[in-house]
């Protein structure tokens, strides 16, 4: 399993679902799809996007630190 990080290429919005599907070792379009469909149920699905967007660096700055 890799880092969380948000990739610089590959990414829609945020990045967010795509270093959650390499974590996983899944597709990120498969994430985004389970991201998409667990929106119809109720609960804070935008918030915690939005949380993990700003928790999650971003590949470069990973880089860069190393």
């Amino acid at each position: 399993m890799s880092a969380l990080a948000r990739p610089t290429h590959g990414r829609m919005i945020g990045g967010v679902c795509a270093a959650l599907a390499r974590r996983f070792g899944t597709s990120a379009t498969t994430m985004r799809v389970i991201f998409v469909l667990s929106c119809l149920l109720p609960g804070p699905q935008f918030l915690l996007y939005i949380a993990l967007w700003i928790l999650f660096p971003s590949e470069d700055q990973v880089r860069t630190a190393w």
